[in-house]
């Protein structure tokens, strides 16, 4: 029974949350028609509500980076702290990483790639006035890190995820740390 207007925000609700699945279990190049038969719905009202792959991914992925922005408001967050939450996100689902990198020069995935890089920053900025991190690291080699774990992971079967992003984890501690034996 087609329920019009009135199933508008449900059907949305349902896209957003079919696209998280599909899109953590086939990467960001999944098929669209995968999101809408999870959903329950036809193509028609997941384009009528996201007219595009990236327009989808952005309402997926805006969680995420809020997560990630609410972290680097804490006092006490470090740069460890942004990488496990990042490592976590990846471990479920490596589509945000590789929207943002494949998709680098549409202006929608530009503004989530900034409000990472942004993240990144603030936090990195904090830890090096902090003296944890040694001054010649910059946000960009924060990010390729991110994006070579990022990349690892989507080649990686989903139950050996963690243990990769656990080495990935130690290597940028003693990478990046002014001393690798003080968390970073």
């Amino acid at each position: 029974m087609n329920r019009g207007r009135s199933a508008g925000p449900e059907n949305r609700r349902a896209l957003i949350a079919a696209a998280r699945e599909v899109f953590a279990e086939g990467g960001f190049a999944a098929p669209l028609s995968a999101v809408a038969r999870r959903a329950g719905v036809g193509q028609g009202s997941l384009y009528r509500h996201f007219p595009d792959r990236i327009a989808l991914a952005l309402a997926v992925f805006d969680d995420n980076i809020t997560d990630l922005e609410a972290l680097r408001d804490r006092p006490d967050a470090r740069m460890s702290d942004l990488f496990d939450e990042i490592s976590e996100q990846a471990i479920a689902s490596t589509a945000l990483i590789d929207m943002i990198s494949t998709e680098r020069h549409d202006p929608r995935a530009e503004e989530l790639g900034a409000r990472v890089s942004a993240v990144v920053d603030a936090v990195l900025v904090r830890d090096q006035d902090a003296g944890r991190i040694r001054a010649s690291v910059t946000g960009g080699d924060v990010m390729l890190a991110v994006s070579m774990l990022a990349f690892l992971l989507s080649r990686t079967d989903h139950d050996e995820r963690p243990a990769i992003a656990e080495r990935a984890r130690r290597i940028f501690r003693e990478g990046f740390a002014t001393d690798p034996d003080v968390s970073a």
